[in-house]
């Protein structure tokens, strides 16, 4: 199969099972948007950038 079809289904699935894990546990992702900005995105869908200050790691 395609190695580069193979890989980007990987990295889709483990980003889909990142947000379940994150409403299993009331959490947040964090990842690059496409506008290079590092962002939370909430469960409930809201999305917020992450700044120098956010000094909160847990």
């Amino acid at each position: 199969m395609n190695q580069i079809k193979d890989l980007q289904k990987l990295i889709k699935l483990t980003g889909e099972r990142a947000k379940l894990d994150a409403k299993a546990n009331e959490t947040y992702i964090v990842y690059k948007s496409a506008k290079g900005q590092i962002v939370k995105e909430f469960n409930d869908g809201n999305v917020i950038p992450v700044t120098d200050r956010d000094g909160s790691h847990a």
